[in-house]
């Protein structure tokens, strides 16, 4: 059996070289903690089950992490003999592309981030969090 020539591949960069302003961060902790008080967590927080079987929703919140914001969801494990009270899960990434850009992201099923958007600004990525059925866990 004959192995197929090597060769090289392009691979673009994963990371920008720009560096996030601390203004635009700014802005977007606070567009975004005003869209998950206002929207998400009305949307996804339900009070407690009488008898709860399953997971459930008890916060949503966001956070940075480098130049990526992230939203997240705290589940409650009702089960008695369970490992972990409480869980983390994080639903959307905004990354900071450059340029008071970002490139938008929601997480599979499978652990992998995919990245429909990209190069939009903070309204839009904000608009699509709330709207598009990608970002609903």
């Amino acid at each position: 059996m004959r192995k197929p020539p090597k060769s090289w591949m392009f691979s673009p960069r994963k990371t920008t070289s720009s560096t996030l302003p601390e203004t635009l961060k700014q802005e977007v902790s606070t567009k975004a903690n005003m869209l998950i008080e206002t929207v998400l967590k009305a949307r996804y927080i339900q009070p407690p089950p009488q008898k709860p079987q399953f997971n459930y929703v008890v916060d949503v919140y966001g956070k940075w992490y480098h130049s990526a914001f992230y939203f997240c969801a705290t589940y409650h494990v009702p089960h008695p003999e369970a490992e972990v009270s409480h869980f983390e899960v994080k639903f959307a990434r905004m990354r900071y592309a450059g340029s008071r850009l970002f490139d938008l992201a929601f997480m599979r099923y499978t652990g992998q981030w995919i990245e429909p958007y990209s190069a939009m600004t903070v309204d839009e990525c904000l608009a699509a969090v709330r709207d598009d059925p990608f970002f609903t866990f």
